[in-house]
């Protein structure tokens, strides 16, 4: 079994940060992709960042001069800076990751999500 941890959402003010991380334990051979998503109260889930072998992919253009994405292999952790926060990044973040494990070729796994509320 893979799990997935996130920790670092929380409440800030409208122009503050905030450091997201998302940890894999368990039965983990590899990591390919990993990843983070968000989704807003009545919208859909989408794609903000990706980390994929040593390359970094900010998707979301609303974040792409506020947010970084970086990654640490040997811990399997990936992490999301998020600066001059807005209310309209509020939402729930997501992060995932392809894994290839001891029972999967390759399988995604998600994390449960950490609350980010950005007041104005």
């Amino acid at each position: 079994q893979v799990q997935l941890v996130e920790s670092g959402g929380g409440l800030v003010q409208a122009g503050g940060s905030l450091r997201l991380s998302c940890a894999a334990s368990g039965s983990i051979l590899s990591i390919n992709n990993m990843g983070w998503y968000r989704q807003a109260p009545g919208k859909q889930r989408e794609l903000v960042a990706t980390s994929t072998s040593g390359t970094t992919t900010i998707s979301l253009d609303s974040v792409k001069d506020r947010f970084t994405i970086s990654r640490d292999n040997a811990k399997n952790t990936v992490f999301l800076q998020m600066n001059s926060l807005k209310s309209e990044d509020t939402g729930r973040y997501y992060c995932y990751a392809d894994v290839r494990s001891v029972a999967k070729l390759q399988d995604r796994y998600w994390g449960q999500g950490t609350q980010v509320t950005v007041s104005s």
